[in-house]
C-alpha cells in the first residue's frame, strides 16, 4: 500500500463523505494526475464499510521492539550468508588447492573452516526463530506487513545484493577478457552469485507478494 499525502488523504476524506464512488474518486486523481499506485493507496486508506462515513484503516506504527526484532533478523542473514559464501570457499580451496601455497593453505584452513561451522550453527537457528516468529504476528496481524522497519530493511537488503551480484559478474567478466579464469575461480563466483541471487530473488518476491496484497 503506497503511502499518501496529507493533501491527497484530505481530498479522498472528502470526495467519500459527499457521496462520490471510489471509481469515481480514483478517476478524478488519474486525470488530475496522481499515478494510480498513489490513487490505490489513498483509497484503501479507508475501509468499505455500511455506514455514511468513511472509516480508517489501522495503519503500521513503528515500535522500537519490532525494529530490534527485524535489525536482528536481518543482521542474522547477513552473518549467515558472509559466513556460508566463507566455508564454501575454504571447501574449494581445499579441494583445490594451490600447489606454490599448499602448505600455508593447509594450515589456515582448519581455523576458518571451524569459525564458519560455528557461525551457521549459531546464526541460522537464530534466524529461521526469528522468521517463523515474524511469520506467526504478521498472520494474526496483517497490518505489520506495513511496518516501515521492515520495508526500509527489505529494500537495503535487496540493495547489497544487487550491488554484490553486480560486483561479481564484474569480476568474472573482467577474469575472462584477461584469460585468467581458472576452475577455482569460477567455483567462488558462482558461490557469491547463488548466494547474492537467492538473497535477492526471495526478499524481490516477498516484498511484491506483500505490496499486492490489499
Amino acid at each position: 500500500m503506497a503511502s499518501a499525502s496529507p493533501e491527497l488523504e484530505s481530498f479522498v476524506r472528502d470526495a467519500l463523505i459527499r457521496g462520490h464512488t471510489r471509481q469515481q474518486v480514483s478517476q478524478a486523481l488519474l486525470a488530475a494526475g496522481w499515478s494510480s499506485e498513489q490513487a490505490r493507496g489513498a483509497l484503501d486508506s479507508w475501509a468499505e464499510v455500511d455506514i455514511p462515513l468513511p472509516v480508517p484503516r489501522p495503519r503500521a506504527s513503528l515500535s522500537a521492539r519490532e525494529a530490534f526484532v527485524y535489525l536482528l533478523l536481518f543482521s542474522t542473514l547477513y552473518f549467515f550468508a558472509w559466513n556460508l559464501g566463507s566455508l564454501l570457499f575454504k571447501l574449494i580451496e581445499h579441494a583445490l588447492p594451490d600447489p606454490a601455497d599448499a602448505q600455508w593453505q593447509v594450515l589456515r584452513l582448519g581455523p576458518a573452516i571451524r569459525w564458519s561451522v560455528s557461525a551457521l550453527v549459531i546464526s541460522f537457528p537464530v534466524f529461521a526463530f526469528l522468521s517463523q516468529r515474524i511469520s506467526r504476528d504478521v498472520t494474526r496481524h496483517p497490518i505489520k506487513r506495513l511496518s516501515p522497519v521492515r520495508c526500509w530493511l527489505t529494500y537495503l537488503t535487496l540493495f547489497i545484493a544487487a550491488t554484490v551480484l553486480i560486483g561479481d559478474l564484474t569480476t568474472l567478466v573482467y577474469n575472462v577478457l584477461g584469460g585468467e579464469l581458472s576452475l577455482r575461480f569460477g567455483l567462488k563466483v558462482l558461490v557469491v552469485g547463488v548466494l547474492a541471487g537467492t538473497v535477492f530473488g526471495w526478499y524481490l518476491w516477498d516484498l511484491r507478494r506483500e505490496e499486492a496484497t490489499p
